[in-house]
């Protein structure tokens, strides 16, 4: 019964994650708002409610600290790996993408993120500042400077044909959008408990429950936009979105370990949350290098590597 109710609870978020999607792209095309800003800010700190809301309820309510790391730790790394899937697949289309400069430097700072994590898994980052641990702030500060590369990012790649005109007013759209985040909100927290209690019937480590059942879940609003951007050949997109997603999931992180007073969210005790977050370091060394030319080791070394990557995780 238990994994009917999992089942059921993350088609929904990812149903309602999709729909506030369309929501952003109507204020899009019905607001004075930039698209950079509704896309490359607003769009990912949607699709990643799931993350933000799980992971509060992971630390919050049921207390585990490390389910929440292994959330956003295996979310960053399935987003890596789902989109790596898409270029193997729509390889040869790929060969002629164009990619904004931001994303690299974005991806910069979320492997600066990785290790600032490393750095406080061996100790040398592990202190506090007014009850705040130093990797928290150091995130913060990583995050805002994303914000300056992810406003500029407003998507090279436009779809061509326009969308048919919705008759919904902006106050409409604002309030469904509203709606559809509570009810994200509300399946989050659910989908946390199922996530333990399913951890719990398996024997499962709590940093691999949260990188399995929550990181997988909470990123397939990720891996449905993803494809459906590669089948338009909106590449450029398709990567703000994945990058922009796994860096609005540090901030998350973030929030929680300063929100979270009984201790931090920084328990690296299960060593399948150590691997998770080795395994996710190799794998944006491999994007780093894919992001920089459109070479054939780029298109099938990298994204392979990437996928290697994740493989690894689950077999170790």
């Amino acid at each position: 019964m238990i994994y009917l109710l999992y089942a059921l609870v993350a088609v929904g978020v990812v149903g309602l994650s999709v729909k506030a999607s369309d929501y952003i792209d109507l204020l899009d095309r019905k607001t004075s708002l930039s698209g950079a800003f509704l896309g490359g800010i607003m769009l990912s700190a949607v699709t990643s409610l799931p993350e933000l809301f799980t992971s509060i309820s992971a630390t919050m309510l049921i207390h585990e600290p490390d389910m929440c790391l292994g959330n956003i730790l295996g979310s960053d790394l399935f987003n890596l790996a789902a989109l790596s899937a898409c270029i193997l697949i729509f390889a040869r289309s790929f060969r002629g993408a164009k990619l904004s400069h931001s994303h690299q430097v974005v991806n910069v700072l979320v492997f600066c993120c990785y290790g600032v994590m490393i750095l406080n898994w061996l100790g040398i980052l592990r202190f506090e500042i007014f009850s705040i641990n130093i990797a928290s702030a150091v995130i913060v500060l990583l995050y805002i400077l994303s914000v300056r590369f992810l406003s500029a990012d407003n998507g090279a790649a436009e779809a061509e044909e326009e969308q048919e005109s919705s008759p919904l007013t902006v106050q409409q759209i604002v309030i469904r959008f509203v709606a559809v985040s509570i009810g994200i909100i509300v399946l989050s927290i659910v989908l946390t408990y199922t996530t333990d209690g399913i951890a719990e019937r398996l024997h499962l480590g709590e940093g691999l429950a949260g990188a399995l059942f929550l990181g997988i879940a909470t990123s397939l609003p990720e891996l449905s936009s993803t494809v459906a951007l590669f089948r338009i050949k909106n590449f450029d997109i398709a990567f703000g979105n994945i990058v922009g997603s796994n860096m609005f999931n540090f901030i998350i992180m973030a929030v929680v370990d300063i929100l979270y007073i009984r201790g931090t969210v920084y328990d690296f005790s299960d060593p399948q949350t150590v691997t998770l977050l080795l395994c996710g370091t190799v794998a944006l060394v491999f994007m780093a290098l894919l992001m920089r030319s459109r070479n054939w080791f780029s298109r099938f070394v990298c994204p392979a590597g990437i996928v290697l990557c994740y493989a690894a995780f689950l077999l170790v």
